[in-house]
């Protein structure tokens, strides 16, 4: 298994409809690409350091992760969620990925 973790700053005011967005649509593409959701957080206090939200999903290796997120990418289902979700303007200023490997002795192998 590898883990992707994922941070994104959200464009100001926009939080709570990234949240909405990630429950609403972004889960369900994700379960239609098998990107296994590990977890989701909230930094608290969220900084301009820390990000507002944070993700950990995991592949069965780089080549799955890669695959997973092409298909993501052109899913239908996320394109419209996407292009309705950001009507008045876009809901991310910045996200950064993250790819680990867990250690020989991590109770995630």
């Amino acid at each position: 298994m590898v883990y992707e973790i994922r941070t994104y700053w959200a464009a100001a005011g926009k939080i709570e409809l990234l949240h909405n967005r990630f429950r609403n649509v972004t889960l369900d593409v994700f379960k239609n690409h098998q990107m296994q959701v590990v977890g989701f957080w909230t930094p608290t206090p969220a900084t301009p350091e820390t990000g507002d939200l944070v993700y950990i999903l995991g592949f069965a290796n780089e080549e799955a992760k890669l695959a997973a997120w092409e298909a993501f990418r052109g899913d239908p289902l996320w394109i419209e969620g996407r292009t309705a979700s950001e009507r008045d303007g876009k809901l991310v200023d910045k996200v950064t990925s993250n790819l680990m490997k867990p250690t020989d002795y991590s109770p995630l192998q």
